[in-house]
């Protein structure tokens, strides 16, 4: 399960890092582009906080709380039973979070550029990254209810 995890978060990071480079040099910040009239935009944005620009400007704080929830996900992998569907999760998740903390540390900020308005309400911009993390913990918690959190296999 660890080596297929490994190659896929690598290719998930990939995807992630390219996608925010091609924005970052196609784009000046704040620059947006319409997509799909009044539902979907590209508009390139420099995040210095989390979602919602939670703890703006907390670079350090952020780093060090990707890190932890990183190592503990790792740790917390062994006890999930080898399916596809976790296996796809973990990478997901490990390439999001990784994503976003690559730009964390070497930029000061995150790259988002994907901008949708729905229903009259236009959503925070987010990137590749988060829509990993956002779909890994979803499958996460389909698998803990569904008690494949639990293999004793795996945990032992």
């Amino acid at each position: 399960m660890k080596k297929k995890i490994i190659i896929f978060s690598f290719i998930f990071l990939i995807i992630d890092l390219f996608t925010k480079y091609l924005v970052d040099i196609s784009f000046n910040e704040m620059e947006t582009k319409e997509i799909i009239t009044n539902f979907f935009s590209l508009t390139k944005v420099y995040n210095y906080g989390a979602s919602w620009n939670i703890l703006e400007g907390q670079r350090i704080l952020l780093i060090t709380i990707s890190i932890v929830i990183l190592v503990s996900l790792i740790y917390y992998q062994t006890k999930f039973q080898i399916n596809n569907r976790n296996i796809f999760a973990f990478s997901l998740v490990y390439g999001g979070i990784i994503g976003n903390l690559l730009n964390r540390i070497f930029l000061g900020y995150v790259i988002d550029f994907l901008d949708f308005n729905l229903l009259g309400y236009d959503y925070p911009v987010f990137n590749m990254a988060d829509i990993y993390i956002f779909i890994g913990i979803l499958l996460l918690i389909i698998a803990i209810i569904k008690k494949e959190d639990l293999n004793e296999v795996n945990s032992k």
